[in-house]
């Protein structure tokens, strides 16, 4: 890999079954260690409850104010500058609890794929 500046293009932003907005800032196959995206959430939107299956996942709160729920850990009000964590296979969901827009990031590692992807609802109980 060699050194690079990656422009954001807001226009790329698409919306996920997840219930939230996503703009994929650095994903890819040429870096497998790490993905940078950035979400966003409308007001009074909960995303659903899901997992990343072999991916670590942190959440960087930039702006706004949300409800996050991950594994076994009571629902807790983050705000900007907060970061989450979220272990391989947790399951995790936020609420945003603002009047704005609830934007963070959201780096996984190693970087993420689709296939990682696990909607709690599709899962055996």
């Amino acid at each position: 890999m060699k050194e690079s500046i990656i422009i954001a293009n807001g226009k790329d932003e698409f919306f996920t079954e997840e219930g939230c907005f996503i703009l994929e800032m650095w994903n890819t196959p040429e870096d497998g260690e790490v993905s940078i995206a950035r979400a966003r959430v409308g007001p009074g939107v909960t995303t659903a409850l899901h997992r990343l299956k072999d991916t670590v996942e942190r959440y960087v709160i930039l702006e706004g104010t949300g409800l996050v729920e991950v594994g076994d850990l009571p629902p807790t009000e983050v705000g900007a500058g907060d970061v989450v964590i979220i272990p391989r296979s947790t399951p995790q969901r936020i609420t945003n609890a603002g009047d704005g827009d609830l934007i963070f990031l959201c780096i996984c590692t190693p970087r993420f794929v689709p296939e990682e992807y696990e909607t709690m609802a599709n899962l055996p109980q």
